[in-house]
């Protein structure tokens, strides 16, 4: 099974970081956020990947088209110019990369890889976050449900910690992060037949998560997959931080490998 990752986006409120690489190339330690998505489904037998890219994609590709000699030990003979590959550290994955278009949404850029995917179920999500997810799971779930997608759910913390105040101002209570508003998200980390595909019908201008998502919805196709561990998107410079100080401090709940 293929694992489609978007990477073709903007990432305008990572701008201090996007203006001269793609949101996915942005780094938690010294390794691309992508590469903590592709290592986590590598870790349950994904190694066949197929990288939907758009805006400086380029990065994307001059990045694995090298990645093999920037990750092994050699020896450069200089005089007979020949290069003796010494220890390999590399990854055993295949990656496909695909130029979707610089503007093209999300739906689009699915539906231009169509021809890639063989007519397979295919595993599908973006290149800016991070869970400790079991992939295998979310494909027995799938296959179980007779349905043509499933969608990872989660409930996310709130932002900021709550206060319950009585008259007079005496705090009652406060939580730290509490739960949200109480409703399941869409996390990403989607499992996809086929068919899929044929509701993605405006061509690039098509957004995924509005009248594809909502139509299979509506006609009871989609199962969703409720994910209560870890999960963090990437969209903010604070988020780039955090997720940086877990992973320095050897804290990342997502690195199951």
């Amino acid at each position: 099974m293929k694992a489609v990752i978007l990477a073709g986006g903007f990432g305008t409120r990572l701008s201090e970081n996007t203006n001269l690489i793609p949101k996915p190339m942005v780094e938690i330690g010294d390794k691309p956020i992508l590469w903590h998505i592709m290592k986590t489904y590598s870790y349950y037998g994904i190694n066949d990947f197929i990288i939907c890219c758009g805006y400086k994609g380029y990065v994307i590709k001059e990045y694995f088209a090298n990645y093999f000699r920037h990750n092994c030990d050699l020896t450069v003979n200089l005089a007979n110019n020949t290069i003796e590959i010494l220890d390999n550290h590399s990854e055993a994955w295949k990656v496909t990369m695909l130029d979707t278009g610089m503007n093209t949404m999300t739906g689009g850029r699915i539906k231009r890889i169509q021809k890639y995917v063989d007519n397979e179920p295919f595993l599908l999500t973006y290149g800016d976050g991070v869970a400790d997810i079991n992939i295998q799971k979310t494909i027995e779930l799938h296959q179980e449900s007779k349905k043509i997608l499933t969608v990872t759910a989660y409930k996310p913390s709130g932002k900021f910690g709550t206060l319950e105040i009585a008259k007079g101002g005496n705090v009652i209570s406060f939580l730290e992060k509490p739960i949200g508003d109480g409703n399941w998200i869409n996390a990403g980390y989607f499992v996809c037949e086929p068919q899929v595909f044929d509701y993605i019908t405006e061509g690039d201008s098509t957004i995924f998560e509005r009248a594809p998502l909502e139509k299979i919805a509506l006609e009871g196709k989609m199962n969703a997959y409720m994910h209560t561990g870890f999960w963090k998107p990437m969209d903010t410079l604070r988020d780039n931080s955090e997720l940086n100080e877990m992973w320095n401090k050897g804290h990342a709940p997502w690195k199951v490998w």
